[in-house]
């Protein structure tokens, strides 16, 4: 990329998918680490200070659910989708994937023919 313009174009493209990725990743109940960890390991690095604070703000709207656990080592808060965040998961991800073929196109140049 070019310069500073490049890296926060760059930046506001990936904070355009966070969410979605996160809801991906929520579809079973994971605590923040290993939720990062499965973010990292398919492509899709964040920070804890971004993380953490969207979580909060997902389970305050909704979307989330959350429960402490104990029984494993130290407590930790695991997340998941609550139904509407399921609900939202499906929506999303229907919009995803239509955006996805339409910018295809519009890569590849398919919107000239």
């Amino acid at each position: 990329m070019v310069g500073g313009a490049g890296e926060k174009l760059e930046q506001e493209l990936r904070r355009g998918v966070v969410v979605l990725a996160v809801l991906s990743q929520l579809r079973t109940l994971r605590y923040g680490y290993e939720l990062r960890q499965s973010l990292v390991e398919r492509g899709m690095p964040i920070e804890e200070g971004t993380l953490y604070p969207l979580l909060r703000r997902l389970e305050a709207q909704g979307v989330l659910r959350s429960e402490w656990r104990t029984a494993e080592g130290p407590p930790r808060r695991y997340y998941a989708l609550s139904d509407d965040g399921a609900k939202l998961f499906e929506g999303l991800t229907a919009t995803w994937r239509g955006l996805n073929t339409a910018m295809d196109d519009l890569l590849e140049g398919e919107h000239d023919r």
